[in-house]
C-alpha cells in the first residue's frame, strides 16, 4: 500500500471561464464544441461558461491546461486559472431562491 498522503496545496483545480460568440449558427457550433472537449477530458460544468476539472498534481494539471489552450476557439475570450485545492475550499457559494406565488388552498370536503 503506498503511504502517499495527499497535500490540500498540492491538489489542483483547473477552471476555464469562456465567453464566446454565439450570433450565428456556424459560432453557436463552434462553442458547443468547445463545450464537449472540455467535458470530454473530464471538466464539469459549474455555471453555464465556466467548467472546472479536479487533478491530484500540479503536473497534471498542466497537462489539461495544455489540452484547453490546443482546442481554443478562434475567437471569443478564454481563461484559464490553476488553484490548489486549499483556495478552492476557501471559496463561498451563495445560492439565491427565487420567490414564487404560493397557490391557494383548496377546499377539502369532509366527511365526518
Amino acid at each position: 500500500m503506498s503511504s502517499k498522503r495527499y497535500s490540500a496545496y498540492r491538489i489542483m483545480w483547473v477552471l476555464v471561464f469562456f465567453d464566446l460568440p454565439t450570433e450565428t449558427k456556424k459560432e453557436r457550433k463552434v462553442a458547443a464544441q468547445f463545450r464537449k472537449k472540455l467535458m470530454d477530458d473530464g471538466f464539469t460544468m459549474f455555471q453555464y461558461s465556466i467548467y472546472l476539472r479536479h487533478c491530484p498534481s500540479r503536473e497534471n494539471a498542466k497537462v489539461h491546461t495544455k489540452r484547453v489552450k490546443m482546442g481554443l476557439p478562434k475567437h471569443g475570450k478564454v481563461c484559464i486559472l490553476e488553484i490548489t485545492d486549499k483556495q478552492f475550499g476557501n471559496m463561498e457559494l451563495f445560492h439565491g431562491v427565487k420567490e414564487v406565488d404560493l397557490p391557494q388552498p383548496t377546499q377539502q370536503l369532509q366527511l365526518f
